[in-house]
C-alpha cells in the first residue's frame, strides 16, 4: 500500500514544477488539485502568482486541467477567470476524474501528471492509474474537517518513510 501513496517527487511549492522539468519527463499536461495545493483552502481566487505560473505552462505548451474533490462554485469561481478547464465533485482518489482529466487534456497516462498535496487523495488516485506523481507541501496550515483525517494517516505515512530513509520535503 506504501507504493501507492509515494509520490514520484515531493515539492514544496507547485513554482518548483517548471516547463522544463515537465518537458524532461516527458510530460505534456498536468492535473492539479485546487484547495491547499494551489491556494489555501479557504481563498476564493487565484493569486497574482499563481495565475503567472499557470500561464507560464499554457505558455510553454503544457495542458493544464484542475481536479478537485470540491463543489462546481468553489472550483468554478478559481478557475473560471484563468480560462483553466475543471472537474468539480471529482471524488478522488477514484480513478473517474482522471481518466475524464486525461480525455479533456486529449493526454495519454504517460504525458500527464498529477499535482496535489494528499496522498490519500490526489498521490493515490494518481498512482493508481500510473500517472506521474508531484506531492506539494500544503499551502495552508489548516485543513477542513475531512482533510484533517487525511493528515493524520498521512503524518503515520510520513513516519514510516523517515524510519525507512526515504527523503520527504518534511526533511529537505
Amino acid at each position: 500500500m506504501a507504493k501507492f501513496l509515494l509520490p514520484d517527487e515531493f515539492v514544496n511549492t507547485v513554482y518548483e514544477i517548471t516547463p522544463e522539468k515537465l518537458k524532461d519527463l516527458g510530460i505534456k499536461g498536468i492535473i492539479t488539485d485546487l484547495d491547499n495545493t494551489l491556494i489555501e483552502w479557504n481563498r476564493p481566487d487565484a493569486t497574482e502568482e499563481i495565475a503567472e505560473w499557470m500561464k507560464m505552462l499554457q505558455d510553454a505548451g503544457i495542458k493544464i486541467i484542475i481536479a478537485s474533490n470540491n463543489n462546481e462554485e468553489r472550483v468554478k469561481r478559481f478557475a473560471d477567470p484563468l480560462g483553466i478547464p475543471f472537474i468539480h465533485n471529482a471524488r478522488k482518489p477514484l480513478g473517474s476524474a482522471y481518466l475524464t482529466a486525461l480525455v479533456k487534456l486529449r493526454l495519454r497516462k504517460n504525458e500527464a501528471a498529477m499535482v496535489g498535496d494528499q496522498m490519500l487523495t490526489d498521490v493515490l488516485g494518481a498512482n493508481r492509474l500510473n500517472l506521474y506523481t508531484f506531492l506539494v507541501r500544503p499551502v495552508a496550515d489548516s485543513d477542513g474537517l475531512v482533510t484533517k483525517f487525511n493528515r493524520l494517516v498521512e503524518r503515520r505515512v510520513f513516519n514510516y518513510l523517515k524510519r525507512k530513509g526515504i527523503k520527504t520535503w518534511e526533511e529537505q
